[in-house]
């Protein structure tokens, strides 16, 4: 497609491609960036590269001028198109997708609908997961009068003790029905071993929800590899779609497992269990350049590059013994997020000073998070457009944070 044009990836590796500075360059090339600090917050969105931008800013014109008459008649296809489009990336079927205004939509449609829970049963969820899923389990209580019950990941956590919480939990809790999963959680950037919990939840008799909001679009795995069958998915994130772009999957055969969304039709149509009124129109008409792009690049090389670039700032850090880094070496846990404190910062008031400090400093842009069992941390996240340098530069802010 015009405007994705990229050097041609000759017998190149994954691994070896990550570290090609002048085939990266290519793609940093492609985004317009802002060079006002360096920029590490990059798992809030991710920023649309030039094709992509245009693809939206002419299909807002395109919308604007054509009006109703667009949106009745014209637009209707084009979403189909879209949301066909994403299905093939994600190696499903159309009819098992529905677009949503992001993966907090996707998984409040999973969590608030899913209706094969009984008043006693217990639902689990992690210190790891996102607030607004939390929120959403808890919820449940008083909407199912189920028992929501938080579990504690290890930290310093690695792949034997992962499984063995989640095993643990499952037999601490027998009465569990529903198993919140998170694939890259945003706080400390671990990635579960989601298959392998998975099954240990299906011999139990537990179904599991996957927030795949950080997974989608960075972490080489299939779909249906994971072995789940509720799925709520972000498309502006770490694929590169305008903001306000994600999915719900859910299998077919299991559409019925959740309520239809305020008085629509129960059937077994995936659309009756989101109603998000009227859609952003550019944005769907944009999905699918960034799809193209995010195809071009290939998610393989993607997640070495990200890696590549995480492993940098953490290998140069591990021995520094003012700070504490909340990542595994584990590459099978590993993800283009991570996270760190000065030793002794805990809480969010001190965190949120020292990424205050790291900016006035050095000016370097990183993000507090809060709500880990351990206490509040520093998150840190490269992008596919982010450099070598600023990782230096995040190790040198860091350092000089240190005093």
């Amino acid at each position: 497609m015009e405007g994705l044009e990229l050097p041609t990836i000759t017998n190149h590796t994954p691994d070896l491609l990550a570290t090609d500075e002048a085939w990266w360059a290519n793609v940093r090339a492609l985004y317009d960036l802002d060079d006002a600090v360096v920029m590490l917050d990059n798992g809030y969105w991710g920023a649309m590269a030039r094709p992509v931008l245009q693809a939206y800013q002419q299909a807002t014109a395109t919308v604007n001028a054509g009006n109703a008459w667009f949106g009745r008649r014209a637009f209707p296809p084009l979403l189909e198109q879209a949301r066909t489009h994403l299905a093939e990336v994600l190696g499903v079927h159309a009819d098992e997708i529905a677009l949503t205004r992001g993966a907090t939509e996707a998984m409040q449609v999973l969590i608030g609908g899913y209706n094969r829970l009984a008043p006693g049963d217990t639902v689990l969820y992690a210190d790891t997961d996102y607030d607004s899923m939390i929120s959403a389990m808890r919820w449940l209580h008083a909407r199912r009068g189920v028992v929501a019950q938080r579990i504690v990941l290890p930290e310093p956590f690695d792949h034997d003790s992962i499984i063995e919480a989640y095993r643990q939990a499952l037999q601490r809790y027998p009465r569990t029905r529903l198993l919140l999963l998170t694939q890259v959680n945003h706080r400390n950037g671990m990635l579960l071993p989601v298959a392998e919990i998975a099954a240990l939840a299906r011999a139990a008799g537990v179904e599991v929800l996957l927030d795949a909001a950080h997974g989608i679009g960075q972490v080489d795995t299939p779909l249906r590899a994971l072995g789940v069958d509720f799925v709520g998915i972000n498309l502006h994130k770490w694929i590169g779609a305008p903001v306000g772009m994600g999915a719900i999957y859910v299998r077919r055969g299991r559409v019925r497992d959740l309520d239809p969304y305020m008085g629509e039709a129960d059937d077994d149509r995936i659309d009756t269990r989101i109603h998000t009124g009227t859609v952003n129109f550019a944005a769907c008409m944009a999905l699918p350049v960034a799809l193209d792009l995010h195809q071009r690049i290939g998610v393989a090389n993607k997640r070495a590059r990200l890696l590549y670039l995480r492993n940098l700032w953490l290998d140069a850090l591990r021995d520094d013994e003012g700070v504490q880094l909340l990542a595994s070496a584990d590459p099978r846990l590993s993800s283009a997020i991570a996270a760190f404190r000065l030793r002794g910062q805990t809480t969010l008031a001190d965190t949120t000073a020292t990424a205050e400090q790291m900016v006035r400093q050095s000016g370097v842009f990183v993000v507090p998070r809060d709500g880990l069992a351990s206490g509040a941390c520093l998150r840190v996240t490269p992008g596919i457009f982010s450099t070598p340098a600023q990782m230096e530069a995040l190790v040198g802010a860091v350092r000089a944070a240190l005093g």
